[in-house]
């Protein structure tokens, strides 16, 4: 049949560049040639696209005519976080093989290759629209609020990004749930069979609101989580991550070729008044008094061996000096004494996260004592002497001998400014994020009080007054399960 109808289209074939050059001769001789052809030529069919080459280690070579920008929709409010041309914008760490690359308008991990591309700009809460393509067996994921340094799947958090077919049949070893595509990795599942085929483009949204994410893909919602429902003890300290407040966005790279385009975020607000509320905690502080407040008698150990009358009387005593020198102004709660009697929680917390905004004045010291024990530590790294300790920064535990004592890093801000502290505290282990840098991480605060025995099961948290003035806002805690 092939042949048949070959022959009978041979005549008008080769009869059509005649009838083209008649009618152009015709329209010469009118004095007004065409200004386009009267008959379009189609172009020859392309063939269709097949798989990505699985043996084949290099990236595609781009087309002749490349896409001079990532065509992403345009939707109010949000920003592209991609030209489709170059990496402006973005930051290779770790880079191993080839790392990451451009062409064709799209982002892509070489094979064999990869490391952490992040933005150069962090966010805190936000909406995140990227467009993805996978080969068979891939795996990257997603970094959200994380640092530059690090594994940002436990120092920040990771959203998988993974062939769940390859996945399912074992390639990398029989897999938790937790580590499908669109999970927090590690940390909780995603559902699974929202994906498309491998070498097709998929989209995907990531919402993070708080201690909200929520992901979609092609979509359809796979996660909807609140991160305060985690509440593993060794999930808890393995990520510090879950705690952070803003970060880093990025593609993680596994060794294996993924390619994104049309990658956008749009920036939400959060509402940050004083005393405020945080949702799934508990205010320490109203704002207009010292309910919920006591002063300080003795330390643990004195106070266990006190009978009920005369912890009664010095507690008494101890109220009266709190309210002659902890005052609340302009709902601010404030130490303007010149003692060191530390304002205490009426109740006692055994595993809790506590969030804490907190100023001093030039030469202040305090800190915070976790279940009546010192002290995570606040004081001036700025003014002059320094080299006496204070030059670390604050957020370290001060009185461990054995562990680590010394924050990571100066997180303070300028002195005058408000500090923010977020405490975790699981068993003896503590994690300490100041102006959302981990300071401390994963680190055992000692018993003070009885060196040879563990951190008290539970106690009170303390407001260290420490003789200087020291300014506290936004107290609040989350209590966690023990087990």
């Amino acid at each position: 049949m092939k042949i048949t109808n070959d022959f009978h289209e041979f005549p008008r074939r080769h009869a059509l560049p005649r009838t083209l050059i008649a009618m152009g001769a015709a329209a010469l001789l009118a004095g007004c040639a065409p200004q386009q052809p009267y008959l379009a030529l189609a172009p020859p069919r392309q063939p269709a696209a097949t798989s990505p080459r699985q043996a084949d280690a290099s990236p595609p070579q781009p087309n002749a005519t490349p896409r001079q920008a990532d065509a992403a929709p345009r939707e109010t409010g949000f920003t592209s976080l991609f030209d489709g041309q170059t990496l402006n914008g973005w930051t290779l760490v770790g880079q191993h093989g080839d790392g990451y690359g451009v062409t064709n308008g799209v982002i892509y991990c070489a094979r064999g290759g990869g490391g952490n591309l992040f933005t150069e700009k962090e966010y805190e809460d936000f909406i995140l629209r990227f467009e993805f393509k996978l080969e068979e067996g891939a795996n990257n994921g997603i970094a959200i609020r994380a640092p530059l340094e690090g594994d940002a799947a436990f120092l920040g958090m990771e959203i998988q990004i993974l062939d769940e077919v390859a996945a399912e049949r074992g390639r990398g070893g029989k897999r938790p749930s937790d580590q499908f595509h669109g999970s927090i990795y590690d940390v909780l599942a995603a559902k699974q069979g929202a994906l498309k085929p491998t070498g097709q483009w998929n989209t995907e949204e990531i919402t993070a609101q708080g201690r909200h994410i929520k992901v979609g893909v092609n979509g359809i919602t796979i996660l909807d989580a609140n991160l305060n429902t985690v509440s593993d003890p060794l999930t808890l300290v393995k990520h510090p991550g879950l705690f952070r407040e803003r970060g880093h966005l990025g593609l993680l790279g596994h060794n294996d070729y993924v390619e994104f385009r049309h990658l956008r975020v749009k920036e939400l607000p959060r509402a940050k008044n004083a005393n405020a509320g945080l949702e799934g905690f508990t205010a320490l502080f109203n704002g207009k008094d010292l309910t919920g407040w006591k002063g300080l008698v003795a330390d643990p150990k004195q106070r266990a061996t006190m009978k009920p009358a005369e912890l009664a009387a010095k507690q008494a005593k101890a109220d009266e000096l709190m309210r002659a020198n902890w005052e609340v102004e302009d709902g601010l709660l404030v130490y303007r004494g010149t003692n060191f009697d530390n304002l205490c929680t009426a109740k006692d917390y055994a595993n809790f996260e506590l969030v804490a905004d907190w100023k001093i004045a030039p030469g202040s010291d305090s800190g915070f004592y976790l279940r009546g024990t010192p002290q995570v530590q606040i004081w001036d790294p700025f003014t002059p002497p320094t080299k006496t300790g204070n030059e670390v920064g604050s957020g370290g535990l001060f009185n461990n001998q054995t562990h680590a004592a010394t924050p990571l890093r100066v997180a303070d801000k300028p002195l005058g400014e408000w500090n923010r502290s977020r405490i975790l505290l699981v068993g003896d282990k503590v994690h300490v994020f100041l102006n959302d840098e981990l300071v401390v991480n994963n680190t055992v605060l000692e018993n003070y009080w009885q060196r040879d025995l563990s951190l008290f099961p539970i106690g009170p948290i303390e407001l260290q007054a420490h003789q200087t003035p020291v300014w506290f806002k936004n107290l609040y805690v989350r209590e966690l399960p023990i087990q």
